[in-house]
């Protein structure tokens, strides 16, 4: 008699093993402590309130936001007590916690937004109590309004002006999450950053009314000209990086601004509007789909009603036609058990790509990093693109 067939065992860590989403962001969570965003013992405390609770994001709102409280109270006492140091890397937890606590959030209520303000302002006392590295909050202007950003300065150089990097979130990412994914690889290489909450992202949508659009080549040329304006920044010498849906941005805006001089797509995309009326087809015939976000986030982004108002939007989301005009040195890197994009995506749109200098970057679950933008490993894809760029600007 032959033995039953063994479930294969997946390669990366699931904190939840029966739910892909909260999984997911329990792993983006951890893959921050190397970058200041979490301590194990506090993640993991909320994670055991959560065990018995798993799939209810009400639940997983309450928890979170109780995390940040208890984190935000220790760092104002350290504050109060002259521990600066002390208070400003518990402001940041904070902040990872409260924005974990709102990210399945939906609708986003009042309660939601408050959540989110009181990561806002913790971000904010972390940026004051911090000098390392230096970091102003800044609006770039654009066609559609001033979108939210934070202008960080790059370390460990003597230059006057020094090349920056544009960093955009993707989906559901907001700049405050961003920062707590490699930014620091970047400045103490000598770089500068931009990070931008584009339409759809964080402080743009949800205080300044500025939904997603799909020609995201008006938020990088935007963000070119306001990096032109600073005395510290070599305008000769920006490129640009994303993940996730910013696998869409950061080509379109590459191709279509030959000021970038580097293009990183963390995470591949290629034709975005297919990939959801995929996944919402699968969704009406009850089938699991792996989300990073509740299925509603689609609408909001849009500040759209429908999902068919949605749709319609996503129409304008593919590279085919836009990628053949890159020239810069671009950079695609995907992991091969990725469950939200699949690798044939990942190789359409780098076989799409016109620049001459092109690297397809794989990752595999022998490696670690097989899973969407590198969540089960983010300290090795942030080195490969920290040292990919300082090799190109």
């Amino acid at each position: 008699m032959n033995a039953p067939e063994k479930t294969k065992e997946p390669a990366h860590f699931m904190y939840f093993p029966t739910h892909y989403r909260w999984s997911a962001e329990m792993l983006a969570i951890l893959g921050t402590a190397p970058y200041g965003g979490a301590d194990i013992s506090e993640v993991h405390r909320v994670g055991r309130e959560l065990r018995d609770r798993v799939g209810d994001d009400e639940a997983w709102f309450r928890a979170w936001a109780a995390g940040g409280d208890r984190l935000r109270e220790r760092a104002s006492a350290a504050e109060a007590a002259g521990h600066r140091l002390t208070a400003a890397s518990t402001y940041l937890r904070a902040c990872s916690q409260y924005q974990h606590a709102e990210h399945f959030r939906h609708p986003k209520d009042d309660a939601a937004l408050a959540v989110f303000q009181r990561s806002l302002g913790c971000f904010g006392r972390f940026m004051a109590l911090t000098d390392r590295p230096r970091i102003e909050k800044v609006d770039v202007r654009y066609r559609h309004g001033l979108l939210p950003a934070y202008f960080i300065h790059a370390e460990n150089t003597t230059a006057k002006r020094t090349p920056c990097v544009v960093r955009f979130g993707g989906f559901d990412t907001q700049k405050e999450l961003q920062y707590l994914r490699g930014i620091t690889d970047f400045t103490r290489r000598g770089f500068s950053v931009l990070l931008v909450d584009g339409p759809g992202m964080g402080e743009a949508i949800r205080f300044r009314g500025i939904p997603l659009h799909g020609d995201y080549e008006l938020v990088g040329s935007a963000c070119l000209d306001y990096l032109e304006t600073r005395p510290e920044v070599d305008a000769s010498r920006i490129g640009v990086v994303a993940l996730s849906l910013g696998g869409y941005y950061a080509p379109r805006c590459a191709a279509l601004d030959h000021r970038f001089k580097a293009c990183v797509a963390w995470g591949a995309q290629w034709d975005v509007h297919a990939m959801w009326v995929r996944r919402l087809e699968a969704i009406r015939q009850g089938n699991q789909v792996a989300l990073p976000v509740p299925v509603d986030h689609v609408r909001w982004v849009f500040g759209v009603d429908t999902f068919e108002q949605a749709l319609e939007k996503l129409k304008a989301f593919k590279l085919d036609g836009v990628v053949q005009g890159m020239q810069c040195p671009f950079l695609l890197t995907h992991g091969t058990e990725d469950q939200q994009v699949p690798m044939s995506d990942a190789q359409k749109l780098f076989d799409a790509v016109g620049s001459r200098d092109k690297t397809f970057r794989v990752f595999t679950p022998e490696e670690g990093g097989a899973q969407h933008c590198q969540r089960d490993y983010l300290t090795l894809v942030c080195d490969v693109i920290a040292d990919w760029i300082e090799e190109k600007l």
